[in-house]
């Protein structure tokens, strides 16, 4: 389920498969982009009063525009990686909002696919989509199989991999990229990388911050580490990417 008339606008234009469009009547008056998209995808339209429609969502629903869409089918790591350069990878994140925010930070920096551990929760769930502004749908993402195999896995095949963690001994500040591929492995808010995700890492890497302030919100963390990793040159504009 998809909510909100940008994310909706984009999952029609960029050929999702979607079962059907739901407005507000004051939204169908206004949304003349959507109704014509959605009838050149040929996908049905409906329109209902506030009411309804809120019923209909389970919430009030103050954009007025909703889609269903089918799920693609899963992919496997080795699909989504392929020529990457920069990978996010989540460990443990439960939190829609957070894991929606860690999506849209990827997309900012140019993070060409994300890789799930078996326990972080659905990207594609509503709230995750909405946080994300629609980056869930279209940076790639795929669920490891096993866990931490899929990290050793990454390793072995030439991948530098960098654990973000309050214990790590490198400051975000001296990451480079450095011509290397990389994984950059973030945890969940309450326990952080497991020690498994730790002891995969080539680098653990720290975040200093002031006296008595622990911990950052894993987006904003993850934001920090994959500015470092991604491909800016030192100018801060974009550098060339490629295999």
């Amino acid at each position: 389920m998809v909510e909100g008339p940008r994310i909706v606008g984009q999952l029609l234009a960029d050929g999702w498969p979607v079962e059907s469009v739901l407005l507000s009547a004051n939204r169908y008056d206004r949304r003349s982009d959507l109704v014509e998209l959605a009838a050149v995808r040929e996908v049905p339209l409906l329109v209902a009063a506030q009411d309804l429609f809120d019923r209909i969502a389970g919430y009030h629903a103050h954009r007025g525009v909703l889609a269903l869409a089918r799920r693609p089918p899963a992919r496997r790591v080795g699909e989504v990686i392929g020529l990457a350069r920069l990978v996010l990878v989540v460990e443990g994140v439960n939190d829609h909002e957070n894991l929606g925010a860690l999506f849209r930070n990827a997309a900012a920096f140019g993070v060409q696919a994300v890789v799930l551990d078996p326990t972080t929760a659905d990207p594609l769930y509503r709230r995750s989509v909405r946080v994300s502004v629609g980056h869930v749908l279209r940076v790639p993402f795929a669920r490891a199989a096993g866990w931490p195999a899929e990290l050793a896995a990454l390793r072995a095949s030439g991948w530098r991999i960098a654990a973000l963690s309050p214990r790590g001994t490198v400051s975000v500040g001296e990451l480079r990229p450095d011509g290397h591929r990389w994984a950059l492995v973030v945890g969940s808010e309450g326990d952080g990388l497991s020690e498994v995700a730790l002891a995969a890492a080539d680098v653990k890497v720290r975040i200093p911050m002031a006296p008595g302030v622990d911990s950052l919100n894993v987006a904003t963390a993850a934001a920090l580490g994959l500015h470092r990793l991604s491909a800016l040159d030192q100018t801060g504009g974009p550098a060339p990417v490629g295999p």
